[in-house]
């Protein structure tokens, strides 16, 4: 199983899409002979689909088309070389994957098949077994249903730990504390902006643009700050560096 799960597609708004994993996504593409891929365009609201096809196309020098481009979803991820999952709003994400029958094909895809997945934001929270841990608001009144279970711990993108001025509400490491309190067999692994983790060959790897270190919060221990995943083995069935 090949998985890279990121915690934002861009670090500015000229910069490419997934540019700053760019090395590690091309050395895979290479490896495998890729040629094409399938993108889930589904938590974009705003955006336009076929924009964010062909920014990926540039990003990631093979041609990228939308799930929406084929006969049907399923049969857009029983085709797929790899699969690419956007950004955008979870609880839709999430909604959408149920509704189009792609929950089963994706798991099938890449357990079975051997389909790389690369998601950032959205795609990453729904690689986890749930969407609990996303920012993002309900869009619509859905309730909290499984996600995609290819990573066994939850997940919080964009990770931030700076408290802004006059702002009285809870901070993130509250909010991910509070979680961690009901729901205490579960732990949350929080990844700053321009930072990824990478499952390849039952081996979990952690890279960060910027050098920077990723939260791990679990309830009833202090909130450890990593720069590697060790911290993790217990938590994960895959090999650590």
């Amino acid at each position: 199983m090949e998985l890279f799960l990121l915690s934002n597609g861009k670090l500015a708004d000229d910069a490419p899409l997934l540019g700053y994993a760019q090395p590690q996504l091309h050395a895979m593409i290479a490896q495998r002979g890729i040629r094409s891929a399938v993108l889930v365009p589904y938590a974009i609201i705003r955006g336009d689909h076929q924009q964010r096809a062909d920014e990926l196309s540039t990003s990631l020098g093979i041609e990228v088309r939308c799930v929406q481009d084929f006969a049907t979803p399923v049969a857009a991820i029983e085709q797929a070389e790899l699969i690419l999952v956007s950004g955008g709003n979870t609880w839709l994400l999430n909604q959408m994957l149920h509704e189009s029958g792609l929950i089963v094909a994706i798991q099938r895809a890449v357990r079975e098949r051997n389909v790389p997945y690369i998601g950032w934001s959205a795609g990453c929270n729904v690689a986890t077994p749930s969407i609990r841990t996303t920012n993002d608001m309900p869009v619509r009144s859905s309730v909290v249903l499984p996600a995609l279970g290819l990573f066994p711990v939850q997940i919080n993108p964009h990770y931030l730990d700076a408290h802004a001025s006059g702002h009285m509400g809870e901070t993130r490491d509250e909010r991910l504390a509070e979680f961690c309190a009901v729901n205490p067999d579960e732990s949350v692994i929080a990844l700053r902006e321009g930072s990824f983790l990478h499952v390849h060959e039952n081996q979990l790897c952690y890279f960060s643009v910027r050098g920077e270190d990723f939260k791990l919060f679990r309830h009833g221990r202090p909130i450890q700050a990593c720069r590697d995943t060790a911290a993790l083995q217990p938590l994960v069935p895959f090999r650590c560096d």
